[in-house]
């Protein structure tokens, strides 16, 4: 079984930016819906987290890379 994953592409948005552009995609998606995050503001390494346990939904996983980008993959919990 495959698992679609949506790409929010928020490189080189500055706090909040990354957030609204997650939530913008989390707001019409179904339940189970997987997103990756791709961000470059440092602040999302501890804001991405965040809003995930506040919001109530899953981070699967979280990585950084050498050249200061982000990826986050969240699962939409309901």
């Amino acid at each position: 079984m495959s698992t679609t994953i949506t790409t929010v592409d928020a490189r080189g948005q500055s706090c909040p930016g990354p957030l609204v552009s997650l939530a913008r995609a989390f707001k019409e998606a179904p339940q189970g819906a997987t997103f990756e995050l791709l961000a470059t503001d440092p602040g999302s390494k501890s804001d991405v987290p965040s809003w995930a346990e506040l919001s109530g939904n899953e981070l699967v996983s979280s990585e950084a890379f050498e050249d200061g980008s982000f990826r986050y993959v969240i699962r939409k919990a309901a």
